[in-house]
C-alpha cells in the first residue's frame, strides 16, 4: 500500500483537486507495515493529525517495498506461525530479545529494501516517521549512510519495547508512557520523548446510561448484564475459544467476542454456545461503550482505544512473544491488570466491572490522553522536521547486548527443518521458503526451538 500524499477536499461536481505540493519542510512520510492492524492504525492517526496541522503526508507499507515480493511472504509466515506454532514465535521473540536485535538474514533483507524505500520518498520530505521496527532499521541505515538527510522518528506502538525497535540512525523515539520510554533507553535509544498514545478520536468516554443502552441495542446485547468484551486482534489469534468459555463459565460477565477477520473462529464460538461472537466490527467505539471491561491478549492498539473510551482493561492468556511483554509493561504502568492465574479471573473481572479497581483503571487510562495538543506525537514530529545537523551517534549497547556467534552459525537447512515443523507440513516447500526469511532473519537457534510442551505461548 502506497498512499502518495493527501488531496484537498473539493465541492461536489468539480474536477478532482490536484495533489498537494508541500512547501519546504512541510511534508512528512510515514512508513508502517500491514502486520496485524496496530502499526497501520497508529500510522493512520498520525497522518490525520499531521494533515490537520497543515502537513502533506505520504504513507508507505514497508512490506510492499521489500524486494522480490517478499513482504506478503513475511506477513503470511508470521500469521501462520502464530496460529500453527506459537511456541516457535515465543522462542524467536525471546532469542532476539536476549541477543539485542535481529539476525544476519533480516539485516541483509532490510539492507536490500533501503534503495526501494529511498526511491519512494519524495525529495522534499522534511521528516520520516516509522511505526514498525523493520522500517526503523531501514530508515536508520539510510540516515547513518548519509543517503537520507531528513530526520527519522520512531513512534513506539507498544508498551513493551523489543530491542528491534531501537535502530541506529534514528533521531528521536516517541513513547506513549514513561514505561516504554525507559525500556527504549535501556535498549540504547538516546533521544526518547514521552508524548502519549495516538488513537482514532472516535474512541472517547461514553455519554452515560442513554448512550450505553443505545449501543447495546444496536448490537443486540443484553440490556442489564455485565459484558466482557474479548478481543484478539485483526487476525483473531490465541486461545480465544478457551478464554470465551472461561469468561462464560466464571459468571462474572457475559462474553462478547470480536474475532477480527477470522470468520471461522466466530462460527466455532457460536457452535460452542457463545452467543455474542462477531467477525470484523466497524463500530468498535460503540461496542466499547456497550461493554463493562475489555479482555485482551496482545496489548496493542485495541488496549489504547479502550483506555481512550474509559473502559478498564485486563490482559489474560496472552499470545506468545509480545503478548506477555506488553501485559507486563501495561501492568507496571498501572493502566491494565494482568490476570496470570485462571483462579483469579472471576474476582478480578468483578472488581473491574463494578468495584474500586475498575474506577481506578478508568481514571489512569484516561489520564494517558490528558496532554495538551502541543505535547502530543504529531507536535513532536513537527518539531524535528528538517532538524539541522548530522544523524545522531550510534546508540550504546543496551544491557541485553550479547554475543551473536552461535546465531550466526545457523544454516539454511536447519532453519528449513524448523519451519517445516512450525507449519506442521513436514516439508519445506518452495512457497514456504520466502516466509522462512522472517524466522531465519531473526537468527533462530535450533537448540532453543523445540517446544517445552504443547501449551507454551498460550498462557500468560
Amino acid at each position: 500500500m502506497v498512499i502518495p500524499g493527501r488531496t484537498l477536499p473539493r465541492p461536489a461536481g468539480l474536477l478532482p483537486a490536484s495533489r498537494v505540493v508541500a512547501p519546504a519542510a512541510r511534508r512528512v512520510a510515514i512508513v508502517s507495515a500491514s502486520v496485524g492492524a496496530g502499526h497501520d492504525g497508529a500510522a493512520a492517526e498520525l497522518e490525520r493529525r499531521l494533515g490537520a496541522d497543515g502537513f502533506a503526508v505520504d504513507r508507505y507499507d514497508l512490506l510492499d517495498l521489500l524486494p522480490a515480493g517478499l513482504g506478503r511472504a513475511v506477513r503470511d509466515g508470521y500469521h501462520r506461525m502464530l496460529v500453527a506454532a506459537p511456541w516457535a514465535y515465543q522462542r524467536i521473540y525471546a532469542g532476539t530479545e536476549r541477543a539485542g536485535g535481529s539476525g544476519p538474514t533480516t539485516r541483509a533483507l532490510l539492507r536490500a529494501a533501503e534503495h526501494r524505500v529511498l526511491r519512494a520518498l519524495r525529495p522534499d520530505v522534511g521528516a520520516v516517521v516509522s511505526t514498525y521496527p523493520g522500517a526503523s532499521r531501514v530508515l536508520g541505515g539510510l540516515r547513518l549512510g548519509g543517503r537520507l538527510t531528513a530526520p527519522v522518528v520512531t513512534y513506539l506502538t507498544d508498551f513493551s519495547v523489543h530491542p528491534l525497535w531501537v535502530a541506529q540512525g534514528v533521531d528521536v523515539h516517541l513513547a506513549a508512557h514513561a514505561v516504554p520510554a525507559a525500556q527504549a533507553r535501556a535498549a540504547g535509544a538516546r533521544d526518547v520523548r514521552v508524548c502519549g498514545p495516538v488513537t482514532d478520536p472516535r474512541f472517547r468516554p461514553g455519554g452515560g446510561p442513554v448512550e450505553r443502552a443505545r449501543a447495546r441495542a444496536r448490537f443486540g446485547l443484553p440490556e442489564h448484564a455485565p459484558l466482557a468484551l474479548l478481543v484478539a486482534g485483526s487476525w483473531g489469534v490465541g486461545p480465544v475459544r478457551q478464554v470465551a468459555r472461561e469468561l462464560r463459565d466464571c459468571g462474572a460477565a457475559v462474553p462478547v467476542v470480536v474475532c477480527g477477520r477470522n470468520q471461522a473462529l466466530a462460527r466455532q464460538l457460536r457452535a460452542d454456545g457463545v452467543e455474542y461472537a462477531y467477525g470484523w466490527v466497524d463500530d468498535m467505539p460503540g461496542l466499547m461503550h456497550a461493554a463493562d471491561v475489555l479482555v485482551q491478549n496482545a496489548g496493542g492498539l485495541t488496549s489504547l482505544e479502550a483506555f481512550a473510551a474509559g473502559l478498564p482493561v485486563a490482559s489474560y492468556r496472552c499470545i506468545p512473544g509480545h503478548g506477555p511483554a506488553n501485559a507486563a509493561a501495561l501492568d507496571e504502568a498501572g493502566v491494565a491488570v494482568w490476570i496470570r492465574d485462571p483462579a483469579d479471573l472471576r474476582s478480578a473481572l468483578c472488581d473491574l466491572v463494578d468495584g474500586p479497581l475498575g474506577l481506578r483503571q478508568r481514571a489512569v487510562g484516561l489520564a494517558l490522553f490528558a496532554r495538551a495538543p502541543g505535547d502530543g506525537p504529531a507536535a513532536e514530529i513537527a518539531r524535528v522536521v528538517h532538524r539541522p545537523g548530522p544523524p545522531p551517534p550510534p546508540p550504546g549497547p543496551g544491557p541485553q547486548h550479547r554475543s551473536r556467534a552461535r546465531r550466526l552459525a545457523l544454516t539454511t537447512a536447519a532453519a528449513c527443518a524448523v519451519w517445516a515443523c512450525a507449519v506442521g507440513t513436514g516439508v519445506a516447500t518452495t512457497n514456504d521458503g520466502p516466509a522462512l526469511i522472517h524466522a531465519l532473519g531473526h537468527g533462530l537457534d535450533p537448540d532453543r526451538l523445540a517446544p517445552a510442551h504443547s501449551q507454551e505461548g498460550h498462557h500468560s
